[in-house]
């Protein structure tokens, strides 16, 4: 069974930045829901794993070798007795992650693609071979961008006990960043930080998971530091600032951007004073295996 902590925490946070002190920032703590199923994980997959069709036999889904989303996937999956398909970009064969390695000790089965085969991870005849190949399988998509994820993700606002002028949170699929926008008021604004070079493909992505327009959300594409998984000694030196300062754990694919964003835009005079701000903490840290990996190689 899954022991998740619901409704997570949302904490109060004061960091000695610039002008931080003419703003009120909260962190909403998804990464305490669970210790390998945290954040916008759990919330995208809560209803696909809880509405399972009768005779299903397996769950299949994509990701590349440090994916957030397998990882907590795989786990659930072994704790709930599925069978688990990871369909890996890249053939990590002769050196598996960190990540994948814990999903061959939770008897997942994984399926190394090259680049070109996994583009076609969305397309109708790629899914046809999928479900050939595994009779009575539900297929996850990327990042756990399902329609019900949306619907999961949507709940972080019903958590809230106060109402925030801004919403921060890191872009990866765009699917937690849909499913927010259509839970703010008209006086509310959610900001993206993008997290890979995606500019204009991101914001065309959350437009599609929208059932109808709406002007209150934007991307801001200026912290993605060259790249998916791409970073800087800065910026994993500011991961580890934020952790010895204030015991918040963070990973510079995902959640050190947006910290590092944070901190810039506030700097940058970007919010007006008395306004209130809300850094969602989407959890996941294999981003964090990923630099510790890094540094022995």
């Amino acid at each position: 069974m899954l022991d998740i902590t619901l409704p997570s925490p949302c904490e109060r946070f004061t960091p000695d930045w610039k002008y931080a002190d003419d703003v009120d920032i909260y962190v909403k703590r998804d990464d305490l829901i669970h210790p390998v199923i945290s954040g916008n994980k759990w919330r995208k997959l809560k209803y696909a794993l809880s509405e399972l069709p009768d005779g299903m036999s397996r769950t299949v889904s994509f990701g590349g070798g440090y994916s957030n989303h397998l990882h907590a996937l795989g786990y659930a999956c072994q704790q709930l007795a599925i069978p688990f398909t990871a369909i890996v970009r890249g053939d990590y064969s002769a050196s598996p992650t960190p990540m994948l390695m814990d999903l061959l000790a939770w008897n997942c089965e994984l399926v190394y693609v090259n680049k070109l085969e996994y583009r076609q991870r969305e397309t109708p005849a790629y899914l046809k071979q999928i479900r050939m190949r595994y009779p009575n399988a539900v297929i996850i998509p990327e990042g756990g961008k399902q329609p019900s994820a949306l619907k999961g993700v949507g709940e972080i606002i019903d958590e809230l006990t106060f109402q925030p002028d801004y919403i921060l949170l890191p872009v990866g699929s765009g699917a937690t960043l849909a499913g927010l926008i259509p839970k703010l008021n008209a006086a509310q604004h959610a900001i993206g930080i993008a997290v890979l070079k995606g500019e204009n493909y991101l914001e065309t992505e959350v437009e599609s998971l929208l059932t109808k327009p709406h002007t209150n959300w934007r991307i801001e594409h200026k912290f993605h530091q060259g790249g998916y998984a791409k970073h800087s000694p800065e910026l994993v030196q500011f991961c580890q600032a934020l952790f010895q300062n204030h015991g918040i754990a963070t990973e510079p694919v995902y959640t050190g951007k947006l910290f590092y964003a944070a901190k810039t835009l506030i700097e940058n005079c970007y919010f007006q004073k008395g306004a209130k701000i809300l850094l969602i903490h989407t959890g996941g840290l294999q981003g964090a295996r990923k630099i510790k990996t890094d540094e022995t190689n």
